[in-house]
This record gives structure tokens, sequence and C-alpha cells, in this order.
């Protein structure tokens, strides 16, 4: 079979005629197709044959032409037709109400105009955006080839032709731009809804879609977009206002939680209008505006606003309303100093009036009484008596209990509204402090609530409880700033519970000095351990002397001796010495069998531990006596009496007299040398209290006078067989008096005296020189855990150190300087 022979297939030859004519011709089937395409007639249009109609003016060299034809195109159409219908939608009421934030003249009519205009924007909007499209496929050859810096896409000139020939067009007979009025009836769409009014979202939307993406310039960097360069400054303007307005109306409308929550509800409605209505690129802004204008401008004054503040709200534990105000007050200020000056204030306030309360507890005369115990009438005249000890203790308990609820109350708002902030609790901790320490008897007040708990308060607790309750206390010991004055008051109350046995628990005693020692440190604590010391050393010599006895003496019907010996410098010994206001008492006389038992012991424990001496405290012994009382037809009634060990002493002096004989008041005291003030609480106990009376008195009284006379008391009764006769008014776990507080005022000077010149000496001899203002920041540093020392203590410390030359001033140093003096 024959082979035919390949044939070439050659490029149509180029048309005779000039390139204008074949330019010309070929723009007009493109420039007609492209107004098709406009006119929403490209169906019957060939994309294929369009563009390679552009593709071959482009290498005929007639692009840059055919840039500029379209570019005209785009002109003429959007200048005269898209303009003006978009002018056709705009009804006279727009162009008479043209300021936004009117929100009541002619509303619904300017609403519903303005939605027409805006769907007008947004169709002749999405129209060109599709038309440029289309057009920018049909034109792509032409774009990759002459696009450059100097000349933009067809794309992003028809943009910008429809900023300048559609937004910026003029209406006529009006000076108003349809931009102008775009952004007038935006804006008061956006005013419509603040006012609670419906609004068409979706149709703002996508008005603004289009402000996004127009621009100032050709290179459409995003600060040119016309959004956020034109219409955004005049919406937070327009917003600026509105917010001032709305704070002021609130402020003169509302109540302080109303405020509040209206402000909120604020932030959360532009939040979601910047995503649903608006733009997010305004969110922060937006938000910017109400923290000035709505927020910072008037949160101090609502704050303050009195009925419904602050202090309203703290008073009625309206912890939602607290929380409103602290997110608010956050938002403009991360230290919410406004808010945190207003708590503050009202715990200081709250505070005092719990000092005022126990103080007019504690100072309050008690309830007046119909007859006296003898039942003869009051003297009208007769002057008020003072509170009793117990009701000046009782106020201390309450001062106490009151500071812990109050604590918890804060705690809880704290926890609730605050979202537990550090900084806010940190306030409320120096509000607290200050107070508390306000109160110059806090000191003692802490220690009575322990020592009242330790005693009986924790009786029928869990754990839980009783840790809860210590834990309470030990917050309460954070707070107050002269901790050394609490360890005295500590150390004299926690003595007496343990020589009287009057702990409930040991066990909670000592996880009572662990807390302590964990809050406040080894130090502070070392003398009350030392104390639990001496009263294990004590039981472990009881012992022994009982062993001791059980081998060496006969007598069966010896006295029973618990003995606790106390180290001296540990113990508060002038709680347990017999002086009174200073001077110095003889020590009590005992009686013969008593004192023959207390010899005994006494040889035993010098046998043992020779150079002591041992000094008797009979004040704060106890006794347990079997006392026989007269019954009828001859009978005998016998009870078991814990006494005191000076009532003892006292009791015993009945036993050599007669049934009938009696003993003076001067009687008593010549024979037991028993102080003054220690004789007259014993004798109210055993002569007038009415349960306890195995004593008589004439005449019959509650006074105790050198006159007195005590006589025993054979027809005692009592349901009891065992019967604990307390001494009346001990002051052992009693508030001291003004008296009693003036001394203890001036020891605690003394011993901080020791403390200040220990500092100064132990700084100076690391340091060897130091500047005076340098060593009494130091030492203020120093002992700022156990109390606040007086500067001028301190310089009066210094130069008695000079004086005794342990420090030497340096000469012509400036500032002034000390030096150590080895």
């Amino acid at each position: 079979m024959a082979m035919r022979a390949r044939q070439k297939v050659r490029a149509p030859r180029r048309a005779l005629g000039s390139k204008n004519d074949d330019f010309e011709a070929i723009w007009s089937v493109l420039g007609s197709a492209l107004r098709e395409i406009h006119t929403k007639n490209a169906s019957s249009l060939s994309f294929e044959e369009l563009y390679r109609s552009s593709y071959r003016i482009v290498l005929m060299g007639k692009g840059d032409e055919l840039y500029e034809r379209v570019k005209q195109l785009e002109q003429e159409w959007l200048g005269s037709l898209v303009s003006q219908n978009i002018m056709s939608s705009v009804s006279p009421v727009l162009l008479l109400n043209i300021e936004p934030t009117d929100t009541t003249d002619q509303a619904n009519e300017r609403r519903a105009a303005g939605e027409r205009f805006l769907a007008a924007m947004r169709g002749a909007w999405e129209d060109h955006q599709l038309c440029m499209g289309m057009i920018t496929d049909v034109l792509m050859y032409m774009d990759k080839v002459m696009n450059n810096d100097q000349r933009p896409s067809i794309y992003t000139i028809a943009m910008c032709l429809f900023r300048d020939h559609v937004l910026r067009s003029t209406v006529p007979d009006s000076n108003l731009t349809i931009y102008k009025i775009l952004e007038s009836t935006v804006l008061f769409m956006v005013q419509l809804e603040r006012t609670g009014e419906m609004i068409d979202r979706p149709l703002v939307r996508h008005c603004i879609y289009m402000l996004e993406g127009l621009y100032e310039t050709l290179e459409e960097e995003e600060s040119a977009k016309l959004y956020l360069s034109v219409f955004e400054p005049t919406y937070l303007q327009i917003s600026t206002i509105f917010y001032q307005n709305e704070g002021k109306r609130l402020l003169e409308t509302a109540d302080a939680a109303t405020f509040c929550r209206v402000s909120s509800e604020r932030i959360s409605e532009e939040e979601e209008r910047c995503h649903a209505t608006l733009s997010p690129y305004s969110e922060q802004k937006i938000k910017a505006v109400i923290d000035e204008q709505l927020i910072s401008k008037n949160i101090a004054d609502v704050i303050n606003l009195e009925g419904s503040g602050v202090r309203y709200m703290l008073d009625h534990d309206r912890t939602q309303d607290l929380a409103n105000v602290y997110e608010l007050n956050a938002r403009i200020d991360p230290k919410k100093g406004a808010l945190t000056k207003s708590i503050q204030t009202r715990i200081v306030q709250l505070g005092n009036e719990v000092n005022a309360a126990a103080k007019a507890f504690a100072t309050a005369p008690p309830p007046a009484k119909s007859t006296e115990a003898d039942g003869e009438k009051k003297s009208e005249k007769e002057k008020p008596t003072a509170p009793p000890v117990n009701q000046q203790t009782a106020a201390a308990i309450k001062w106490v209990d009151d500071i812990l609820n109050l604590k918890k109350k804060f705690d809880t708002i704290w926890e609730r509204a605050f979202a537990s902030d550090q900084g806010m609790h940190t306030s409320f901790t120096n509000s607290f402090s200050d107070f508390i320490n306000s109160n110059n008897r806090s000191s003692e007040y802490l220690s009575l609530f322990f020592d009242e708990n330790l005693k009986k308060g924790i009786k029928g607790k869990t754990d839980a409880e009783v840790d809860s309750l210590l834990e309470n206390g030990i917050t309460l010991l954070r707070y107050i700033r002269d901790k050394d004055l609490f360890e005295t008051y500590y150390k004299k109350h926690l003595s007496r519970r343990l020589l009287m046995k009057r702990s409930v628990s040991m066990d909670v005693e000592r996880q009572m000095i662990s807390k302590m020692k964990m809050e406040v440190g080894n130090q502070f604590t070392q003398r009350l351990e030392a104390m639990f010391k001496d009263m294990a050393v004590s039981e472990d010599l009881t012992n022994n002397y009982k062993a001791h006895m059980s081998r060496t003496a006969a007598d069966s019907k010896r006295f029973e001796l618990e003995i606790s010996v106390l180290t001296s410098t540990m113990w508060p010994m002038e709680i347990m010495s017999s002086s009174k206001d200073g001077d110095m008492q003889l020590p009590c006389i005992f009686p013969k069998d008593v004192d023959t038992v207390r010899q005994s012991f006494e040889k035993f424990y010098l046998d043992k531990h020779s150079g002591r001496k041992l000094s008797w405290q009979a004040s704060m012994g106890t006794a347990d006596i079997r006392a026989t009382f007269l019954r009828a037809e001859g009978k005998y009634a016998r009870h078991d009496l814990n006494v005191s060990t000076y009532a003892m002493i006292i009791l015993l002096l009945f036993n050599d007299l007669p049934l009938d004989d009696s003993l003076t008041y001067e009687e008593i005291q010549a024979r037991t040398r028993i102080p003054d003030h220690d004789l007259i609480r014993n004798l109210q106990s055993l002569a007038v209290a009415p349960k306890t009376r195995v004593l008589k008195k004439e005449p019959m009284s509650k006074d105790v006078k050198p006159t007195d006379r005590f006589f025993y008391n054979a027809s005692f009764k009592s349901q009891f067989t065992k019967v604990r006769i307390g001494v009346v008014s001990s002051g052992g776990n009693k508030v001291e008096n003004q008296n009693e507080r003036t001394e203890t005022e001036k020891k605690m000077n003394e011993e901080r005296g020791g403390s200040i010149e220990a500092a100064v000496v132990r700084i100076m001899k690391q340091r060897k020189k130091l500047a005076h203002s340098q060593l009494l920041t130091e030492v203020l540093g120093q002992l700022a855990a156990r109390f606040v020392p007086d500067v001028n203590m301190i310089k009066k410390r210094i130069e008695s150190l000079i004086d005794r030359e342990y420090l030497e001033r340096i000469p012509d140093s400036d500032p002034p300087a000390y030096g150590y003096v080895a």
C-alpha cells in the first residue's frame, strides 16, 4: 500500500487590514459583550471567544488601549446607570434626617427608607463584584501581561471606580454623597439597635463588607480600607457621645447594681454587634470607648452611690452585684483602686463597730435587780456598779467571734465575687489588721478566746471542727502586730490551764503550739514548749516521790501530793506570785500536817538536785478535802470539796475550833499570811457564794471587811457529794483592769528594750559600720515579726549602747553613722 506524504500545517496569514481596523472590530464585539455581562445577559456569550478576542488585542500590541477602553466602559456604566439607580432609592427622609444619633424623629419611616437604600447598595455592590469577576476572567491574559506596580489589575481599578463614581457621587439637589447617606443610615441602624429596636443585621453587614472591600489607595493596605479609614472613626465618635449620655442617664435613673448590669450587657452587645452587624476590626476599639466613657468616668460614683453602692452590696451580701462591679473596675484598672478603697473603708468601719460594741458590752453595768441577796431594797442613790469581770471576758470572746464572722463574710465575698483575687485579699488583710490593731486589747482578747475554747469550748467537737477553730484563731494572730504581747497573755492563760488542769485536751494544746510555731516561728513558742516540758517532768517527779514515800513512810493517812516544779524563767511568775501592786508578800503559813509533807518533798527534791531553790506558789494550787457536816438526829453528811490551796488553809483553821466559835478576817490573815486580795476572794467563795457557803459570815453581805467574823457552817447542804468551790474573780482568765494593763505594758516595754538592743548589737556586729537611717530600717525589719518598735525607743536604746560602749559615733560622718566596738 502506498504511503501518503505528511502535510505541514501552516499558521493562517495575517489579514491585510490595519491593526486599528482589527482592534476596533474586535473591541466592538468585546465591549458589547462586557455590557451584556453587566445587564445580566451573558448566558449566550462564549467565554472562549471573548478570551481569544482580548488575547488577540494584546498580541496586536493594543493592550494599553484595551485597558483604557475597559476602564472607560466601567466608569460610564457606574456613573450613569449604577449611581443613578442607587440615587433613585434615596428617599427625602434620608436627606432631611442625616444625624445618626437622632432615633426619635420619623424613626419608623427613616428605618424603612434606610433599608430600601441599603438593599440597593447591597445589590449594586454584589452585581459589580459578580460582573467584574467574569470580566476579569475574560481579560485574564491582559492582566497577566500588563499588570505591574504602575498599572493595577482591571479588577482593582474597577473597585476604585465604584468608590469614586458611586460612593462619592453627589445626590442631585443636595451636597450629600451616597457614602455619607450610607454612613448615616448604617449608624442610624446601630443606634436603633442600641435602643432596643430590631434591625436587619445581614443587610447592614453586607454593606459593611463593601466598605471592608474598598480601599483609599491602590496599594490596598489594610489600614486603607474604607471601613477603617473613613467609617470607623465616625462610628467610634458617635459611640463616644452615646456612651457619655448613657453613663449620665444611668447615674440619674438607676441604682449601682443596674448600672453595672447594663454596662456588662452593653459590652456583650457591642461584642456581638461587631461580629454580626459591623466588623470584628472594631471590637477592641468600641470596648475601649465603653471602658472610657461609660465605666472609667462613672465607676467611682457608682461604687459610692448612697443606698445601692458597694457599701450596700457588702452589707446585704450581694455577691453577683459585687462581681459585676469587680469586672467593670478591673477593665479600666488592674489594681481595682476605686473598689479596693471602698471595701477597705467599709471593712474598717465594720471593724470599728465591733471594737465599739465590745467596749460598750464590757463597760456596761450589770442589769439592775429589785432586791439584794438578803432581801433588802437597793437605795435609789446607790452608785452604778462596775460590770462583772466575767462580763468583760464575755465581751472579749464576743469580739473575737464577731471578727471571725466578719472575716468569714468577706472571705465568701472574696471567693464568689472577686474570683479569689490576690490583690484584693492583700487589701482585705491590711484593713483587718488596721482595725484589729486599733483595739489596744486585741492581743489579750485573742488569748482569752483560745483560753475559753481550750478549757471548754472544744468539748463535743469533732477533730475537723477543733482544727477549724484553732485555724481561725491563728488567722487572727496573723493580723496582730504586737505578737510579743499576745505571747505574754497566752503564757499567762496557758499556765493556769496547765497548773489547774483546766485543759480539755493536752493533744489539742500541743496542736495549738505547733500551729503557732508554723505561723510565727520557733522563737515565739520556745517558752511555751518549755512549760509543757516542765509539766511532763513534774509528772515523773510526782510519781517518783510517791514511790519514795511508799517505801519510807508508814502513815497510811498521809496527804497525797502532786507537784508541779516550774522553771522560773519560762513561766509568767508575776501571775503566780503573792504580790499586790508590786509589794512583796511573806510566804503563807501552811497547816502543820501540810507543811510536813511540803518539807518532805523539798528534801526529796533537793537531794536529787543540789544547788536549786524551791519557791512555793500556793496561789496556784488546788486541794481535795473531805468535810463533815451535821444533820438532824445527830447524823453527819460528808462532801468532798475541791478548793484552792488558800481555801484549804482557811478551812483547816476551823478544825481546831469549837463548833460555835469564829475567826475574824484579821485573825485568819494573821494565822495564814494569805495576801489581802487573795484572802478576800477565797472568803467570798467560801462564805458568800450561795451554793458553796461552807462558812458563815457576820454580818452577811457581799463585801468582806476586816471586822467580819466567820463560822463553820455545819448545816451546809448540797445535792452533790463532790463540790467544786471556785475562787471569785480569780483574774487568771479575765480581762485585765487598767492598773494591771499598765503594769503589763511597763514590763512589755522593758522586754522590748532588751530585744531592740539585742537586734542593734547583732546587726552592728555583722556590719561593723552603718548609717543611722539604715540601722533603724534593719532593726524595724528584724523585729517586725514580733512587734512594731517605736522609733524613739530605738533611738534611746542606741544612745544607751553608746553610753555603755557597745557602739560609737563615727566623727564627721554624713549622714550620721555608728561603729561597732569590739
